[in-house]
């Protein structure tokens, strides 16, 4: 395929991934990227061979991307992808998709106005764990998805919210826990559990003081197909124990993964250590296979640096649905959808009610 043109929109701690991807993919040819500081939108460009710019308009004008990927604070996310979307340019936006349920639905708007595409990182969807279970939902060998549970245990210490000035404040961040760490697995539970139909949830901040946001969640959930859900999220173990997505079906067979052992990543500052793992697997006539899958699960970790490389297959997705004229795995639509429960969450506990979804975008 005839590679796609495609920028970088903000030089922050993620935009080294970014690069990295596009650097290794035929399928992307990397031409620019724009920073609102002139000498990191230099630096980054100096390092990586292509052209600065300081201004978005300026950089789709003159450097003609195809597609830009938008790695900018959440709060952010929106007013470039519209941009770009106007100027016909596809767009893939870091998660979580915005901040704003609002945001999101302008974002689809303008995508679907200019027919460009729309998707949203979420490379943990590319592990080889979590593809394990979603081929195994499909093939009917848990049943119908009756319990979907979402336990993360990890830790953020005061020099993360230290790192960049727009971290752990309600108006730059957008949120805590549940908009920075969570939307991963957010976007894993609804991919394998389906559409979200109520939510019940709470919030609290349990050590991090000088933060303003959540750095622990709480949530009841109530699927469309009639399964329900759980959710426990927190940055507050130090110095952190695992994160996993269990899904238990309506035959009582369970397949589970392990995304992250210890504290998650932090892009751009430190790497992933640890395998992600079937960590649960009970289906009939398949239970010895776990230790099987575990052993795969760990010779793949051994052949690739986990950190950039599964965000080099769902940029490669990005690009080659471009150039076929189909979806990405991951749809703006399924970034709305992570958006809309985190924003369901906050509305619950501060309502004291459960929220019935779908939520429209200026109620939220």
């Amino acid at each position: 395929m005839t590679p796609v043109r495609v920028a970088l929109v903000g030089c922050g701690k993620v935009a080294q991934i970014h690069a990295s991807a596009l650097e290794a993919l035929p399928e992307a040819e990397f031409v620019a990227a724009c920073d609102v500081s002139a000498e990191r939108a230099n630096s980054f460009a100096l390092k990586h061979g292509i052209r600065p710019f300081t201004d978005l308009s300026a950089m789709l004008r003159e450097a003609k991307p195809e597609a830009v990927i938008i790695g900018t604070p959440h709060p952010l996310h929106a007013e470039s992808a519209i941009r770009a979307a106007e100027a016909g340019v596809h767009v893939l936006v870091e998660k979580p998709m915005a901040a704003k349920l609002a945001d999101c639905d302008a974002m689809l708007r303008a995508a679907r106005k200019s027919s460009v595409r729309l998707g949203v990182i979420s490379q943990r969807r590319f592990y080889e764990p979590v593809q394990r279970m979603k081929q195994a939902i499909e093939a009917g060998k848990i049943g119908t998805p009756a319990l979907g549970v979402f336990i993360q245990y990890s830790w953020r210490d005061s020099a993360y919210y230290q790192s960049d000035p727009w971290r752990g404040k309600w108006d730059t961040e957008g949120g805590g826990v549940l908009v920075n760490q969570s939307p991963h697995q957010l976007d894993i539970l609804l991919w394998l559990m389906g559409p979200a139909a109520e939510v019940c949830g709470y919030w609290a901040n349990v050590n991090h003081p000088t933060v303003e946001v959540d750095d622990t969640a709480v949530a009841s959930i109530r699927f469309k197909n009639g399964g329900l859900g759980s959710i426990v999220t927190s940055v507050s173990q130090k110095p952190g124990i695992y994160t996993k997505v269990h899904i238990h079906g309506s035959s009582g067979a369970s397949v589970g993964v392990e995304t992250d052992r210890g504290a998650t990543f932090i892009a751009g500052v430190s790497e992933i250590m640890e395998p992600p793992l079937t960590d649960l697997w009970t289906v009939p006539g398949e239970e010895h296979l776990l230790s099987e899958f575990q052993d795969s699960d760990r010779e793949a970790f051994a052949r690739v640096n986990a950190t950039t490389h599964y965000h080099k297959l769902q940029i490669q997705d990005f690009l080659r649905a471009i150039r076929e004229g189909r979806a990405p795995l991951v749809t703006g639509e399924d970034g709305r959808a992570v958006v809309e429960l985190f924003s369901a969450i906050y509305q619950s506990h501060r309502e004291r009610r459960p929220i019935t979804l779908p939520i429209a975008g200026d109620s939220a």
